[in-house]
């Protein structure tokens, strides 16, 4: 595969990693709202996703780890909300 890339192409990209952290506090609240519904296996799918999410909206991970460990959505959701 080339490594050339149009214009356009390498507007997207540079667009997609300077709002990189916009994209994973978005991501970050669906996956807060998933979190509400779930139980059970579901919700540990969920809690994976999400810690990737948190990570790129820019949360320290000692933080990230005390919001898994306290499993309450509305505090990950107060967290998110201080981000954004």
């Amino acid at each position: 595969m080339s490594d050339h890339r149009s214009p356009y192409q390498e507007r997207i990209i540079k667009n997609y990693y300077q709002n990189r952290d916009s994209i994973g506090i978005q991501k970050a609240q669906e996956a807060v709202t998933e979190l509400y519904l779930s139980q059970g296996k579901k919700r540990e799918t969920v809690w994976k996703r999400l810690v990737s999410h948190l990570e790129k909206a820019g949360l320290p991970a000692e933080q990230i780890e005390h919001l898994r460990e306290k499993d309450d959505p509305a505090l990950v959701a107060e967290a998110i909300g201080k981000l954004a």
